[in-house]
């Protein structure tokens, strides 16, 4: 089951739950992974000094753009404050096979900069647009979900196909980053079949490919893996820096530090649902919740950052898609995911999270519950009538993850 769960309900808190409930521990949201050499602790600094930078006009800002700094969508490592407005023509409840309403593509970029002057804005006279937005997402642990070997993704995703419970897929996706860190991979244009991992519709392959990404969506820098302007009402396919805006080595700088970033700190002992966790731990895999999330998946054991290679990455997800019903669907298709799917989100890191879920709608554990429909009916059912005690345990056994 996709369960965000997050935060315990009103009206438990305020009964006081009998069930012990395991408490998040303190800690940085942006620290480095333990154990990096000295090679990788120099790559961490120079990764946070261009996770930190702020692009201007003279670095190639603009035309149009969401915000000017990674910090701005993923302050301190963590989610948000930034939100990306997404939009898109309905036909009944699927998306419209015609589009040209929105030219500029599904994406609000509300400024402009190096010679942009018209923003693209979401539209107030088109008939049937849905608008939804997306919260910045958290960046850390990125590095252990990178390292995840294909094979134990596909082998999550054949044990589901056979017992039928739910039924997550991966996201298959042609190359996109033609050029890149090859120390990650040795993929080259045209190679297919690659397993999206990154986004909240896995639409990305690699650390790499989702900075470039970012730099060329959020901010409109171009880069040797994302060299060409995005379509805007100005028409410009340049901005005041001529050509491509940053390099590769920017590029990579800003994934070494998501990649080496580390799961913030939890109770000792919690993954095997010792002392405080137990009841909660117990109830996670009773319910359904460890059915997509996936407690530990098996690392490479070539992964470059040795401290992640050939271990069991403890992040709560199955990195599949799976269909979550119409009150969760967007309307927004990226690969081969459809409006209703979203990759199963890891459960790391949920106390730094102020809000929960995609467009941080849910503000409580039961909130969160109740939105997801289609493949999560069964165990949200099995979730609501558990006693309001265990309820409380599970909430802060996956609050302290």
């Amino acid at each position: 089951m996709l369960l965000l769960l997050a935060c315990t309900d009103p009206a438990i808190e305020a009964s006081g739950p009998p069930a012990p409930v395991v408490a998040p521990v303190d800690g940085p949201a942006d620290a480095p992974i333990e154990g990096l050499s000295d090679a990788w602790s120099e790559r961490y600094d120079d990764g946070y000094d261009a996770f930190d930078t702020i692009f201007r006009t003279g670095s190639g800002l603009g035309p149009t753009y969401i915000n000017m700094a990674c910090v701005a969508c993923h302050a301190g490592a963590e989610r948000g404050p930034g939100v990306v407005t997404k939009m898109v023509v309905m036909d009944g409840d699927a998306p419209a096979a015609d589009q040209s309403a929105l030219p500029w593509g599904p994406t609000e970029r509300p400024r402009v900069a190096g010679g942009g002057e018209t923003p693209i804005s979401v539209p107030t006279d088109v008939a049937n647009l849905l608008v939804t937005e997306r919260v910045g997402p958290a960046v850390y642990g990125r590095g252990y979900l990178e390292a995840v070997a294909d094979d134990e993704i596909e082998r999550v995703e054949a044990e589901q196909a056979a017992a039928g419970i739910v039924s997550g897929r991966i996201n298959r996706l042609a190359w996109s980053g033609v050029e890149a860190d090859s120390a990650f991979h040795d993929w080259i244009a045209g190679d297919t079949g690659l397993i999206g991992r990154f986004g909240v519709k896995a639409r990305i392959v690699t650390l790499d490919e989702f900075a470039a990404d970012a730099l060329q969506g959020d901010m409109a820098i171009t880069s040797p893996m994302r060299p060409t302007e995005l379509p805007n009402p100005d028409g410009l396919d340049d901005d005041s820096h001529d050509g491509v805006d940053t390099t590769l080595e920017v590029v990579n700088r800003m994934a070494d530090f998501t990649r080496l970033l580390a799961i913030p700190p939890r109770p000792v002992g919690i993954e095997a649902g010792e002392g405080d966790a137990a009841v909660g731990h117990a109830r996670f895999a009773e319910v359904g919740c460890a059915e997509c999330h996936v407690p530990s998946l098996r690392t490479r054991a070539d992964y470059p950052v040795e401290p992640l290679a050939d271990i069991d990455a403890w992040v709560y997800t199955d990195l599949l898609l799976h269909d979550l019903g119409t009150a969760m669907a967007d309307g927004q298709a990226d690969g081969t995911a459809l409006s209703g799917e979203w990759r199963t989100a890891p459960l790391i890191g949920l106390s730094h999270h102020a809000t929960f879920l995609h467009d941080g709608r849910a503000d409580s554990i039961v909130e969160a519950i109740a939105a997801h429909g289609g493949e999560a009916d069964a165990a949200r059912e099995a979730f609501e009538q558990l006693p309001s005690d265990e309820q409380a345990a599970l909430a802060g056994f996956v609050l302290a993850l």
